[in-house]
């Protein structure tokens, strides 16, 4: 499986095109300190895709996008890039604290595909560029901001004066004089402060435009005190309506998805085979007999047979279809809770096939139930199970019941299981409970078996409780991978999220589910 590396290189910025360029990353000669250790890129080794594709960040936050990649050039000993900078605020203060030297460095983030360690040393000889950050301290120590380029601010000039006042008015004058931005030679970049001049005042009377409202929200977050007193002048909600703005937080609230997968944690793991969609295990199927005999007597004997027990591998995909539009000029966030959905449904999806596979295959109880268990007749279920279950699988290295798989109804109904009033699995002093189950947690312990929550199912049907032997089945699991496609002619981007998966079903029996009347 491959793994994210982030190293850091070196920087420069210039004021006139709002530009950051510098060394990203030396080749084959210097060993940064990274999170993965010393780490040397070989000459080639960097594949970068298109140049818009990589965003400059802050820090290695996704949340905190500075701007976006120009161009990339490479030489012998190091990789080289310009970077565009956005025109926000954080573009701004990013191009102020990359002059006066206090974020000077460059790191990126690249996919190891290919490497080798030497002598403590890990050399690349594949990855994949992912991003690359503005930083505090960079790993190589050649990496370091070397140009930067801010755009000269406009001077800017007004002069309001109002003539001939009414009696009941007094005279205001507001003049407001910008000062021009320092030459890229200057120590710092510093916001233009206006001042205004009043003979006297009853309320002041401002100019209120969309645009100056702009300007001096910009003016007020890179210290200006004036820009400050127009904001608090012009943000009256009744005075000034359409000029307060609604702001939009980068948390997102999504209830809707989850990555757990309780069924898949309750049985055992496997690494899917590399090859095949199916792949075959030997399974002993008649064991030899050892006998009484008599004395001079031919020995018992009986053959040992074998069948290879045949897995299936299935696929399991989905992809989303978007604008282009909707990729480059939306959040960064988009892209990221569109990915990570993207996993949560591989997960749904994947742990209800296990979960399917444990009811098809688990030995149904003999005695049936009519709802939910009482206490009484949770604990027969959980005597009879473990009981078969021990006899089903007594030939494997560990054959007793281990874990409990259950729906949210019967962790419901356990929670509510007391006695004459006492809560039996949720008491908050458990010596001589009969286990521990909380509401705010999927795990939990019930008569010995480790219990696991499985969203899948909610009622009290047939197999909402299992018993399981986890050495009874088996998970086999490729990686997840990841495939994205650009339409020029439709202008829509596809992302593709897929991976590959096999339940092997060992011993069919090593499960037992509650059987409902």
């Amino acid at each position: 499986m491959t793994q994210i590396v982030t190293l850091t290189a070196e920087l420069t910025a210039d004021a006139a095109s709002r530009t950051i360029s510098g060394k990203i990353v030396p080749l084959n000669v210097e060993a940064g300190s990274t999170n993965y250790g010393k780490v040397i890129f070989e000459s080639g080794s960097i594949e970068i895709p298109e140049a818009k594709s990589i965003k400059l960040l802050s820090q290695h936050d996704v949340k905190k996008p500075l701007g976006r990649a120009v161009s990339f050039s490479e030489s012998d000993d190091a990789i080289n890039a310009v970077f565009s900078i956005s025109r926000s605020q954080r573009g701004t203060e990013a191009l102020i604290l990359a002059e006066e030297g206090l974020q000077s460095g460059l790191s990126i983030g690249a996919e190891v595909l290919k490497s080798k360690i030497k002598d403590g040393v890990t050399y690349v000889s594949a990855a994949r560029l992912v991003e690359v950050s503005l930083v505090t301290e960079p790993a190589f120590k050649s990496a370091q901001v070397t140009d930067i380029a801010a755009e000269e601010a406009e001077k800017v000039e007004e002069a309001v004066t109002e003539t001939q006042p009414k009696e009941s008015e007094t005279v205001v004058e507001e003049t407001t004089a910008v000062e021009a931005t320092p030459s890229v030679e200057a120590a710092a970049v510093e916001a233009a402060r206006p001042t205004v001049t009043a003979m006297a005042y009853t309320k002041p009377r401002i100019e209120i435009t969309a645009a100056k409202y702009a300007e001096n929200t910009i003016r007020a977050a890179l210290g200006d005190e004036s820009a400050r007193q127009y904001l608090l002048a012009a943000d009256n909600t009744t005075d000034n309506a359409g000029l307060v703005p609604t702001r939009q937080l980068s948390e997102i609230i999504n209830p809707l998805s989850t990555t757990i997968r309780p069924s898949i944690d309750a049985i055992s793991r496997g690494t899917l085979p590399d090859a095949g969609m199916t792949f075959e295990i030997p399974k002993i199927t008649q064991v030899p007999t050892v006998g009484e005999v008599a004395e001079d007597a031919a020995f018992t004997e009986q053959d040992q047979n074998s069948a290879f027990l045949s897995v299936s591998v299935k696929k399991y995909a989905g992809q989303q279809t978007f604008s282009v539009e909707l990729l480059d000029r939306t959040s960064p966030a988009f892209f990221d809770e569109l990915v990570r959905n993207m996993a949560a449904a591989y997960a749904k999806t994947t742990n209800a096939a296990v979960n399917a596979a444990l009811i098809a295959g688990a030995t149904a109880d003999g005695t049936t139930v009519s709802t939910y268990p009482t206490a009484s007749e949770l604990l027969g279920i959980v005597a009879r199970g473990s009981a078969s279950v021990y006899s089903a699988t007594a030939g494997l290295p560990n054959p007793f019941a281990r874990n409990m798989v259950v729906s949210t109804g019967q962790w419901s109904n356990i929670m509510s299981l007391n006695d004459s009033g006492r809560p039996i699995y949720t008491a908050s002093q458990p010596m001589n409970a009969g286990g521990q189950v909380s509401p705010s947690s999927l795990l939990g312990n019930v008569a010995g078996l480790n219990l696991y929550v499985d969203p899948t199912n909610a009622g009290d049907g047939d197999g909402t409780i299992l018993i399981v032997n986890p050495d009874a089945y088996t998970w086999y699991e490729s990686p997840t991978y990841r495939l994205r496609a650009e339409s020029t002619a439709a202008g829509q981007v596809t992302i593709g999220y897929y991976g590959f998966g096999a339940i092997a079903t060992k011993v069919a029996a090593g499960a037992f589910k509650n059987n409902k009347a």
